[in-house]
C-alpha cells in the first residue's frame, strides 16, 4: 500500500467517478482503476461497489476512507514542514440549504486560511440532495434545519444512511421582506396578514415533500406561491412582487444588500439549525475548520451555540 494509492481513492471519492478522478490526476482511467483494484486485493476488501451506473463506496470503503484521509493529511503536514513552507493543496466540499450565514462562513474561512493552493466547493442545494451528498461522500458537511414537524422523518432518514445531525443554534422564524413592503415596519407579522402577498420558497425537485421544505409552516395553504431555485432570484422577487419568504432571520450583512429586512413571524414553531456528517468517515481538517468558522459567524449574530456535551 502506497501513499499514492490512498490519494487515488480520496480523489475518486471527491470527484464522484474513476473517469473524473483520472482527469484530475492526469493519468489514464485504466491505470487508476488498476491501482485501486491492486489496493483492494492487497487489503482483502472491496473499497468501491462497481455497477453499470457507476461506483459507490462500500461500508468497508467508508471506513478505509476515514483512515486514508488521516494518513494523507499527516503526510501533507510532514511535507509542508520539511519543504520550505510550501503549502499542500486542500480539497473540501460543503452542501447547504440556502443560508446567507453558511456562505458568509465559507467566505470568512477562505479569506483567513494560509494556503497557496486549494479547491473548495460550496453547494447551495435542495434538502434531499444535501443528504445524498453527505451519504455518498460528495460533501463532508451539510447544513440544514429540523423542527417538531420534520424531525422524525429527517432524523430517521439520516440514521438509515449513517449520518449524524449536530445542532448549532435555535432560531425564531422570521419573514424576509423588501424594505419597501407594506408590512416591513411591523414588529411581528402573521401568515394571515401576509395572505394577499406571494409566498416565495425553494423548490425541492422530486422530493417536494412537506418534510423537505426549507421553510417552516410548509403545510399552510398559501393563496399565492412561487418556487425558485436560488437566493438571488428569491430576493429579486421579494422586491419586485412584494413577496415574502420564511427563514431563520439571519440575513448576513456582508453578503446581502440592505434592500431586504427580517420581521419576526407569529408562530409557536422554531428552527433547530445544524450540520450533518457521515459518521463512518469523520471530517478532514478543512471541513473541521469550516464548522468552527460557521460557529464563529453564528455567534457573531448573537445566537448561542449549542454545546452538544450539555444536551
Amino acid at each position: 500500500m502506497t501513499l499514492q494509492q490512498l490519494k487515488y481513492v480520496i480523489t475518486v471519492v471527491t470527484y464522484g467517478s474513476i473517469s473524473e478522478g483520472a482527469k484530475q490526476l492526469f493519468i489514464s482511467q485504466p491505470s487508476l482503476s488498476n491501482a485501486i483494484k491492486e489496493l483492494e486485493k492487497e487489503l482483502g476488501i472491496e473499497i468501491f461497489h462497481r455497477t453499470p451506473r457507476g461506483i459507490t463506496l462500500s461500508a468497508e470503503g467508508k471506513e478505509f476512507l476515514s483512515y486514508a484521509r488521516q494518513v494523507v493529511e499527516q503526510a501533507d503536514l510532514l511535507e509542508e514542514h520539511y519543504s520550505g513552507g510550501k503549502k499542500i493543496k486542500q480539497l473540501c466540499s460543503i452542501s447547504t440549504q440556502h443560508y446567507a450565514f453558511a456562505v458568509e462562513a465559507f467566505v470568512k474561512m477562505l479569506s483567513e486560511i494560509d494556503r497557496d493552493s486549494y479547491e473548495y466547493t460550496l453547494r447551495e442545494t435542495r434538502t434531499g440532495e444535501i443528504i445524498d451528498d453527505i451519504k455518498n461522500l460528495h460533501s463532508e458537511v451539510g447544513v440544514l434545519y429540523i423542527n417538531d414537524f420534520n424531525r422524525k422523518v429527517i432524523l430517521k432518514l439520516l440514521g438509515e444512511n449513517g449520518l449524524v445531525f449536530h445542532p448549532l443554534f435555535r432560531a425564531d422564524p422570521h419573514v424576509f421582506l423588501s424594505v419597501n413592503h407594506p408590512l416591513a415596519g411591523e414588529k411581528e407579522v402573521s401568515l394571515e396578514q401576509l395572505d394577499s402577498y406571494p409566498f416565495v420558497c425553494f423548490e425541492q425537485g422530486q422530493l417536494n415533500s412537506f418534510y423537505f421544505s426549507e421553510e417552516i409552516c410548509s403545510t399552510y395553504s398559501y393563496k399565492k406561491q412561487i418556487h425558485v431555485s436560488d437566493r438571488a432570484t428569491l430576493f429579486n422577487l421579494l422586491g419586485g412582487l412584494n413577496g415574502y419568504t420564511i427563514s431563520s432571520g439571519v440575513l448576513g450583512s456582508d453578503i446581502n444588500n440592505s434592500s431586504i429586512t427580517a420581521v419576526p413571524l407569529k408562530t409557536d414553531e422554531d428552527m433547530l439549525i445544524g450540520w450533518i456528517e457521515n459518521s463512518r468517515t469523520g471530517l478532514s481538517s478543512a471541513a473541521k475548520l469550516y464548522v468552527d468558522t460557521l460557529k464563529e459567524v453564528i455567534a457573531g449574530y448573537g445566537f448561542e451555540i449549542i454545546n452538544e456535551s450539555k444536551k
